[in-house]
């Protein structure tokens, strides 16, 4: 059963994605999608899963939406008049088609998060193997982070090199936009 506030959340974010794909003024679709990964955060952290939500707050509407800025501040922007671009019936039709490709799926999604239907009791072996030996493997009293850190080590080290890349070029173009302006 969605919950109302999924159901607003899933509006949200379906709204955000089509305006920034129909709008034409370059600022505009930066503020919009910076909002569709304010939304996204949302999602993944409603679907309990705080480290997709914060890289995705992180990277997608901090780090992805200052670079678009300063990358917006550095050209020169057109005079367009034009708010949305004309409509385009093909590319439509494609997003119809992944529209309800989409709602289909979500139709198989468990009745609830931690359900004995959910994929993470498919492989229960698995599952309680983790449960019963994070502690033992790794030290860490955490579940969750014995898995992140322990059995996931390499993925989770990708991505905060990932991350502390981001933030090292941020700083490194707002470094350059200081000491050139002067």
């Amino acid at each position: 059963m969605i919950t109302p506030f999924e159901a607003v959340l899933f509006a949200f974010v379906l709204a955000t994605a089509i305006t920034t794909a129909l709008l034409r003024d370059v600022l505009s679709v930066i503020v919009v999608f910076a909002a569709y990964s304010l939304g996204m955060a949302l999602f993944y952290a409603f679907l309990l899963a705080p480290d997709v939500a914060m890289t995705e707050a992180a990277i997608g509407a901090g780090v992805t939406t200052l670079l678009l800025l300063l990358t917006l501040v550095q050209t020169v922007r057109e005079d367009d008049n034009r708010t949305f671009e004309q409509l385009n019936i093909p590319a439509l039709v494609v997003f119809g088609a992944l529209l309800v490709v989409l709602v289909a799926t979500l139709t198989e999604f468990p009745e609830a998060v931690g359900s004995a239907d959910a994929p993470a009791w498919s492989n229960p072996a698995v599952t309680q193997y983790y449960i019963e030996n994070a502690f033992a493997d790794t030290g860490v009293m955490n579940a969750v982070t014995a898995v992140l850190a322990g059995y996931r080590g390499f993925d989770t080290f990708g991505e905060a090199v990932v991350v502390f890349a981001a933030g090292v070029s941020i700083l490194i173009v707002l470094g350059r936009e200081v000491f050139t302006s002067e």
